[in-house]
C-alpha cells in the first residue's frame, strides 16, 4: 500500500442516490435559511418529509432523519424556550436550540456533499 489508492467510500453514485443527495442538500439549505427567516425552516422540513421515501435504502436516508428530527426537536425546545422567556433561562435555551440547529445543518451539508451518511456508523460503504 503506497497510500495513493483511492478510498473505497468514494464511488460513483447511482441516479437514485444523486437524486436523494440533491433533495437532501436542498432541504438543508432551506433549513439554514429558515434559521434566519423562519418560514424556510418549515419548507425545508416539509421538503425532507415529502422526499424521504425516494431516499429509502440509500446512504442519504439518515440525512432525512436528521433534518426531520432536528425540525421536531427544534420546534419542541423552541416552544419550551418561548414559555421560559418569562424567566431569563428561555433566552439561553432559544440560543442553544439555534446554535444546535446550525451545527446539525452545516454538518449535514458537509457530509452530504462528500457523499457520506450523516452518521458514519450508518454508512454501509
Amino acid at each position: 500500500m503506497s497510500g495513493f489508492e483511492p478510498e473505497k467510500r468514494f464511488r460513483s453514485l447511482t441516479s437514485r442516490e444523486e437524486n436523494a443527495k440533491s433533495n437532501v442538500v436542498i432541504a438543508y439549505v432551506f433549513m439554514l435559511l429558515g434559521i434566519f427567516t423562519g418560514v424556510f425552516w418549515f419548507i425545508g422540513a416539509i421538503w425532507a418529509m415529502v422526499k424521504v421515501d425516494e431516499a429509502r435504502g440509500t446512504f442519504f436516508e439518515d440525512h432525512y432523519a436528521n433534518i426531520i428530527g432536528t425540525f421536531w426537536w427544534g420546534i419542541f425546545w423552541s416552544v419550551i424556550g418561548v414559555i421560559l422567556t418569562l424567566f431569563f433561562i428561555g433566552y439561553i435555551l432559544l440560543f442553544c436550540v439555534w446554535a444546535w440547529s446550525i451545527f446539525r445543518m452545516v454538518k449535514g451539508i458537509a457530509r452530504a456533499t462528500s457523499n457520506q451518511s450523516y452518521r458514519e456508523m450508518f454508512n454501509p460503504f
